[in-house]
């Protein structure tokens, strides 16, 4: 896959020499440190989208960490380029089959399946366009046919003496909105499922979806974990798992960094892993199914637990088109609630049923500290928001025996019961 790399830039000119030019440092203009640069899986450099970073910091004078921003959303373009085989100047007559329109349906899909926030999506699409029109303007890019369509957006607004005016914004066809759920919401916008929800869901992935799936569903809902988390845990992670000292039933799992386990913002801590789920993960481990797609896989990720049919590591793209099917396939065997749910609610369950399993037997304050924990929370207004979530939920009284079986680790969860 692409890659997106940090330089030390060092400006040089032509000065002229004895015999003939020569290169020299140019020292009006101080060196870039960490300037952004993305480089293709076959390691040569985008060259367009590399000199873009480097004349917004140059010669417009852009912020080097705004900089770093927009590559970050270009470098998640340049992924999807690869994985779709496109070109990025590819703008055919036909309006569906142009890249940004192609690319705006995936984001769109990523924001259904709840791997990327829309308000992620709608940076995402406005960067990628404003590179564009840095293309454009330096003819790196002369398009047959439009790569959008420009339009004005009128915003009703008052003013401060109350009387009513407008604002004129310029959009394009391309945007995406950002818009929030209503109601009562976790972080990242996020609506856990109840006890029922996660048992039907779970029931229907054991025997209609794959085995994969079916685990990554189950590790977020009971160990609440990030999807970029899950999917980078190591056999080796799961065999350095340390029994907790303090709750029978648990494996302490070291995550962020140092350990190859991704985390946000870098946390580091220790997951909470169930003794019957870390089981399961060594089984499948080192099961017939997993082997095979290891053999197939680049030499860095064959320790990777999860694994495609193809020996590659899990991306976001391949889960978001399996929690499609999945959606799909859930709805029409009935479960309603499926319509809607995105990878990212298991955790929003976890954390859920966990704050209120905590205030149930200690204090508010030790019971956000233990979640904050749990969950990798960088912040602790974060987790605080589950307790007013819980505050303002009806049922908030009712524990799931599921979960606090699982919890509270006074029993173990037999495997092959839940699987009954």
């Amino acid at each position: 896959m692409s890659m997106l790399s940090y330089i030390r830039f060092q400006p040089w000119h032509e000065a002229a020499a004895d015999d003939g030019v020569a290169w020299e440092r140019d020292a009006n203009h101080p060196d870039i440190d960490r300037l952004p640069q993305i480089f293709w899986r076959s390691r040569e450099g985008w060259a367009e989208a590399n000199y873009w970073a480097l004349t917004k910091v140059s010669d417009d004078g852009v912020d080097l960490e705004t900089v770093k921003s927009l590559m970050k959303h270009l470098h998640a373009y340049s992924e999807f380029l690869e994985d779709s085989k496109l070109d990025w100047r590819h703008f055919p007559i036909r309006m569906e089959d142009r890249v940004l329109v192609r690319f705006r349906g995936h984001l769109i899909k990523q924001i259904e399946s709840g791997s990327l926030k829309s308000s992620t999506a709608s940076a995402r699409i406005r960067a990628v366009i404003q590179f564009y029109k840095h293309a454009n303007d330096q003819n790196f890019i002369t398009p047959e046919y439009p790569m959008w369509r420009d339009k004005t957006v009128v915003i009703p607004f008052f003013d401060v003496t109350g009387f009513r005016r407008t604002l004129a914004r310029a959009s394009t066809s391309l945007a995406i909105a950002n818009r929030t759920r209503l109601g009562t919401k976790l972080e990242d916008g996020l609506q856990p499922l109840s006890e029922q929800h996660m048992s039907e869901l779970l029931g229907f992935t054991l025997h209609e979806a794959s085995e994969e799936l079916h685990l990554l569903l189950t590790t977020g809902f009971f160990v609440g974990a990030r999807l970029e988390t899950i999917t980078t845990i190591r056999i080796e992670n799961l065999e350095a798992a340390l029994p907790d000292p303090f709750i029978k039933g648990f494996h302490q799992l070291n995550a962020g960094p140092g350990t190859g386990i991704q985390t946000k913002f870098d946390v580091q801590g220790q997951l909470l892993l169930p003794d019957f789920l870390l089981a399961e993960l060594l089984r499948y481990a080192y099961s017939t199914p997993r082997l095979k797609r290891e053999a197939r896989a680049a030499p860095r990720d064959r320790s990777l637990i999860f694994l495609t049919s193809r020996g590659s590591r899990y991306s976001s793209n391949s889960v978001s088109r399996l929690m499609t099917e999945l959606r799909r396939d859930a709805s029409r065997a009935g479960l309603k609630f499926m319509s809607r749910f995105k990878f990212h609610e298991t955790r929003a369950t976890y954390g859920t049923w966990l704050m209120k399993i905590m205030l149930g037997i200690t204090s508010v304050p030790t019971a956000i500290e233990f979640v904050k924990n749990a969950m990798f929370h960088k912040h602790e207004s974060t987790t605080f928001g589950y307790v007013k979530f819980i505050e303002s939920s009806q049922g908030k009284q009712q524990a799931a025996a599921a979960f606090s079986e699982a919890f509270s680790g006074l029993t173990t969860r037999n495997w092959d019961d839940f699987h009954a």
